[in-house]
């Protein structure tokens, strides 16, 4: 450290720090300085966090955490808080993981983050007991496969899963089966629809799908996920189980990549 460094009192450094490292999508206070005081929806993530974190055990003792879409790792932190053995986050975007590891290291916090997507989880090898999925899906241009890929390969036990929502908030009654012929709901604003963005929402060109409530819940269910609890209005805590693949086979996953193999390489 340089001497001029020395003499700068160490609030000011860790906010020349956190000002480096800008801009920061997640309001973090490191050591009681806020990353994103300005952020335009408020204190962002604590003030949503707020509303659901009760449905979140509040003793994670002895317990592992996944966080997909970890951005700066609020969520990915809070979790160790709480007493979880091993705290795993991912992410795509090497700007929010430096921001991430910057955050733990000033906490003092022993957490792990890596840069993966969620199509490469099953390379984890093991599942967790809970994985943290928020504000990821309607990102992704295949959110089912996601969904899918996640309870075969990384969820044991709890999912706690947030999108963002439009539409309809209603839900109404779905038959399992409609005749060929018969009227189906589909044009009910209730029935379960994902909205298609071909080209960009709220000016980000990464939103491809924004479903509405039936349609999450629907997604949810059919990945394998039993809602336990609609913790926030676009919050839901759910728990793995088991399903029943349908008769024109498994649910559409993947394994470990073999990248070993060339392009065009049919050997066996």
């Amino acid at each position: 450290m340089s001497a001029s460094r020395q003499l700068v009192p160490e609030d000011q450094a860790l906010k020349d720090d956190i000002a480096a490292l800008g801009p920061w999508f997640h309001n973090l206070r490191l050591r009681g300085v806020q990353t994103a005081p300005d952020h335009f929806l408020g204190d962002y993530p604590e003030i949503k966090f707020a509303s659901f974190r009760h449905a979140i055990p509040a003793d994670l003792t002895g317990k592992s955490v996944l966080d997909i879409g970890c951005n700066a790792g609020f969520y990915t932190l809070e979790m160790k808080r709480r007493g979880a053995a091993e705290v795993l986050g991912i992410d795509t975007d090497e700007h929010y993981l430096q921001q991430a590891r910057f955050a733990a290291e000033v906490e003092k916090i022993d957490v792990e983050f890596r840069r993966m997507t969620v199509w490469d989880v099953a390379s984890l090898g093991r599942k967790f007991d809970l994985v943290i999925f928020m504000g990821v899906l309607y990102h992704l241009r295949h959110p089912l496969l996601a969904l899918d890929l996640i309870h075969e390969h990384v969820a044991k036990d709890l999912l706690l899963f947030q999108s963002m929502q439009r539409g309809c908030r209603d839900i109404i009654r779905v038959d399992r089966d409609y005749d060929f012929n018969a009227d189906a709901p589909f044009d009910s604003p209730a029935y379960p629809k994902l909205h298609f963005v071909e080209h960009r929402y709220a000016h980000d060109e990464t939103n491809w799908w924004i479903p509405n409530r039936a349609c999450v819940e629907a997604m949810l269910r059919s990945s394998g996920f039993s809602i336990e609890a609609q913790a926030e209005e676009e919050v839901y805590l759910c728990r793995w189980q088991g399903i029943q693949f349908p008769p024109d086979g498994p649910h559409c996953v993947y394994p470990v990549r073999d990248t070993s193999r060339n392009i065009g390489d049919d050997s066996r």
